[in-house]
């Protein structure tokens, strides 16, 4: 029997793309969205909470953390298509500053690994994309904080270069000039 998940480090250790085994017949499809012990050895955080997020065409979020309290994210596009990444934010960490990008869509049903300590944004390709997620930490608006999209020193290759973002996320400061940030710890 073939394993309920595929499991894939990417080029930013600490984070991993997963690809769901999905049953498609005429009637349509299943596939589990999570599954502890598949996961449990990869992902050894606990899940608390699930949110999902619906974009238009062109809506880019993020770049987002959490500090204090971090939270790992496992997410997936569950309509539409977006571009998703992780940006390793941590202090000390041998690979500050460096990022990883994969498109998600309903099709593919790809899922990203978000760990504690990298900051997440994504932008959607499709009308009406929407994201789901799972949080390993509760939401705190007083630990809620974000870094510049557009951030040279990141130098992210999103695929559009006007995007519509809230004005919390026009006017989030670059990582260099961030106030605080999570630190590495080995």
């Amino acid at each position: 029997m073939r394993a309920a998940m595929r499991i894939e480090e990417t080029e930013l250790p600490g984070v991993l793309v997963i690809e769901p085994r999905r049953f498609a017949d005429d009637r349509g499809f299943f596939m589990e969205t999570y599954n502890q012990s598949a996961l449990a050895a990869a992902i050894p955080y606990p899940f608390v909470q699930d949110n999902l997020s619906r974009s238009k065409r062109g809506v880019l979020r993020g770049l987002h953390f959490q500090e204090p309290n971090p939270q790992g994210k496992l997410v997936r596009c569950a309509r539409g298509a977006l571009f998703d990444v992780a940006v390793d934010i941590r202090v000390g960490s041998p690979h500050f500053g460096h990022w990883v990008g994969r498109t998600l869509t309903e099709e593919n049903a790809l899922m990203l690994w978000v760990p504690p300590g990298f900051a997440h944004g994504f932008c959607a390709l499709t009308d009406d994309a929407e994201l789901a997620y799972k949080c390993t930490s509760l939401y705190s608006a007083s630990a809620d904080r974000s870094i510049a999209w557009n951030d040279p020193d990141i130098s992210i290759p999103w695929p559009l270069s006007s995007p519509t973002l809230s004005p919390k996320d026009a006017a989030a400061p670059l990582l260099r000039d961030a106030s605080v940030l999570p630190s590495f710890t080995a």
